[in-house]
C-alpha cells in the first residue's frame, strides 16, 4: 500500500513525532513491491548517450517510427482459434470446417466468422494480421509461448508439454516494462498496468509478466480484483487505497510535510551531496503528485461511465477491462496489458478449446471478446486516442486446423482443436497501422502462412518501434550482460 507517513490524529508539525529523513522519503511502500514509489519513478528514468549510436533508445525512423504515445495489449492467453474468429475458411475437409458461419464485415473482402458480429462493424479501423507464425522450440505449452510473446524471448527451461519454472529475477523483462522504463509518462500517472488477473498456466504464475532483471521497480501495477475466473463482478471490486492519501491526511497536511522534508533537507547537507546523483527531489515530487492528484485514482472509477456504456463493453470482467484501459489511456497510462480473464489451461471460458470448442466459444469466450474489444476500438477512435495509441490483441498460438488430433501431448475431443503456433491471427489498431486491410494470408487449411509471416517477436518489434524506441537497443541483464530488447526488426509495412 502507498502511504504518507503519519500517526492518526497527529500532524507532522508536531516535534514530538520526530520524523526521520528516511521516514519523510517513504512516500509509500507497495506491499506487493516492496519497495518506495520514489524509488519506482526514479528507476524509470532513461538513461542514454548518443541518438547516433544504432543500439541506442532512440535511434530510430520509418512508418510508424514514434508514432504511439501509449500501447494497450489485449492479451488472449490460453490461444484463441484463428479458423473461429478471424480467418473462416470454405471448401474443406469436415474436422476442419468450423462450426461457424462465415460473416462480411463492414469492409469488403474481410471476412469473419459469425462469432464476432459487433467486431465486424470496426475492421475499417485494424489491420488483420492472419500470418502470425513460429515453429515451436518447446513452446507448444503455454507458459514458454507465453514468455517468448511478453519478453520476445524463450525461457531457460521449456518442454513440449508441461511446466516452466516460475518468475525469477533473472527473467527477461515484459516489454512493458521495458518501454516505462525508456519512455516514463509524462503525467503523474501509474505507468504500466496489468488487470484483471496474472499470466497463468496451471501453478506457473505470471512468468513473463514481470520486470525480470530490471527490477522490482518496474513491474506493472498489477489490479487483481479478488474473486476467482468465474466470477463477472470482480471489477466493481476494484480497490485502489494505496493510491489514495490516507484519512488523516488532507493535502493541506501534505503540503506542510513537504515543507518539512525541504527543512530536512537543508539541514543534511553531507547526505544530500552522497545522494545528490540520484535526483531524490524530482523523484519524490512525482511520487506526490501521482497520489494527491487523484488523476490514478479516479481512473479506475468504472461507475464515472454511463450504463448504457459499461452495457456496451459487457457487463463481465474482460468488457469491463477494455472499458478501464480505455480510461488509464485517457489518463496518461504508458501500457496497459489485459489478460484474459481465465487462466490459460483451463475450462468454461478459456480459449484452450481442447473439448467443447463450439459450446464454449459460443456461449462464453466469443461474446465477450466481440462486445469488449469491438466498444474499445470504436470508442478509442470516437475519443482520437487511437491516433497515437497502439492496440494489439493477440493469443500466444492459435488452434490446430484440424479437430480432434493431437499436436501438443494433450488430449483433444472431435469437437476441439489443439495448440497450433504454425499459423495464427492478430489484430492491430491505432498510432499508423493500416485501417481496414489484412495483412499476410494463410493457406487454404489455415495451417501455415502462404505470404508475409510474422514471428510473434516481430511483432514486439514492431511495439517498440511504435512508441520510439530501438527493438535493438541494449539492456543489460542479472549479470551485466548486454542483451537486445528483442533479436527482431519492426513489421513496418503494417503503417500507412
Amino acid at each position: 500500500m502507498l502511504i504518507v507517513p503519519g500517526r492518526p490524529g497527529k500532524d507532522v508539525c508536531d516535534k514530538e513525532l520526530g520524523y526521520s529523513r528516511r521516514d519523510v522519503l517513504r512516500v509509500g511502500g507497495s506491499a506487493m513491491l516492496g519497495i518506495t514509489l520514489g524509488q519506482i519513478l526514479q528507476l524509470q528514468e532513461a538513461t542514454a548517450a548518443t541518438e547516433k549510436d544504432p543500439h541506442h533508445p532512440f535511434f530510430g525512423s520509418g512508418p510508424g517510427w514514434n508514432k504511439a504515445k501509449s500501447v494497450v495489449l489485449i492479451y488472449l492467453q490460453g490461444g484463441p482459434s484463428h479458423l473461429d474468429l478471424w480467418d473462416p475458411k470454405d471448401n474443406v475437409p469436415d474436422n476442419v470446417r468450423s462450426a461457424f458461419k462465415r460473416i462480411n464485415s463492414v469492409v469488403p473482402g474481410i471476412d469473419l466468422t459469425e462469432n464476432l458480429p459487433k467486431f465486424a462493424k470496426q475492421t475499417d479501423k485494424t489491420t488483420l494480421l492472419r500470418s502470425v507464425s513460429y515453429t515451436p522450440n518447446g513452446l507448444f505449452n503455454h507458459t514458454a509461448a507465453i514468455y517468448q510473446m511478453m519478453t520476445g524471448y524463450t525461457a531457460d527451461k521449456v518442454s513440449p508439454s508441461g511446466q516452466l519454472e516460475p518468475p525469477t529475477p533473472k527473467d527477461f523483462p515484459n516489454f512493458g516494462a521495458n518501454i516505462i522504463r525508456l519512455k516514463p509518462p509524462t503525467v503523474p500517472m501509474l505507468p504500466l498496468v496489468m488487470t484483471p488477473r496474472p499470466l497463468q498456466e496451471s501453478g506457473v504464475v505470471n512468468k513473463g509478466g514481470t520486470a525480470g532483471f530490471l527490477g522490482r521497480g518496474f513491474d506493472p501495477y498489477f489490479l487483481f480484483p479478488p474473486g476467482d475466473d468465474m466470477d463477472m463482478e470482480k471489477m466493481e471490486r476494484i480497490k485502489v487505497n494505496d493510491l489514495a492519501l490516507r484519512p488523516e491526511v488532507s493535502k493541506s497536511r501534505l503540503a506542510r510535510r513537504e515543507q518539512l522534508r525541504q527543512l530536512i533537507n537543508n539541514g543534511m547537507p553531507e547526505l544530500d551531496k552522497a545522494v545528490s546523483n540520484y535526483d531524490l527531489d524530482k523523484y519524490y515530487e512525482q511520487a506526490i503528485s501521482l497520489i494527491s492528484s487523484g488523476r490514478a485514482r479516479e481512473a479506475f472509477n468504472l461507475k464515472a461511465e454511463s450504463d448504457e456504456t459499461r452495457d456496451k463493453y459487457g457487463r463481465n470482467t474482460f468488457g469491463q477491462s477494455c472499458l478501464l484501459a480505455r480510461r488509464l489511456v485517457e489518463a496518461g497510462t504508458r501500457v496497459v496489458e489485459v489478460v484474459w480473464p481465465k487462466v490459460a489451461n483451463s475450462d468454461n471460458h478459456s480459449w484452450d478449446h481442447h473439448v467443447d470448442l463450439t459450446k464454449r466459444m459460443k456461449n462464453q469466450s466469443a461474446p465477450m471478446l466481440d462486445a469488449g474489444l469491438s466498444s474499445f476500438i470504436e470508442d478509442m477512435d470516437q475519443l482520437g486516442l487511437l491516433e497515437d495509441t497502439l492496440v494489439v490483441a493477440v493469443g500466444e498460438f492459435g488452434r490446430s486446423p484440424q479437430r480432434g488430433v493431437s499436436t501438443s501431448g494433450n488430449s483433444n475431443s472431435a469437437d476441439g482443436r489443439d495448440h497450433w503456433p504454425y499459423c495464427y491471427t492478430a489484430v492491430l489498431a491505432g498510432a499508423g497501422i493500416k485501417r481496414g486491410v489484412v495483412y499476410g494470408e494463410s493457406d487454404k487449411t489455415g495451417s501455415a502462412p502462404v505470404d508475409k509471416p510474422v514471428h510473434p517477436i516481430e511483432l514486439l518489434a514492431t511495439i517498440y518501434h511504435a512508441v520510439g524506441i530501438n527493438p535493438a537497443s541494449i539492456v543489460y541483464n542479472h549479470l551485466n550482460q548486454p542483451r537486445e530488447l528483442v533479436k527482431a526488426e519492426a513489421v513496418t509495412a503494417l503503417y500507412g
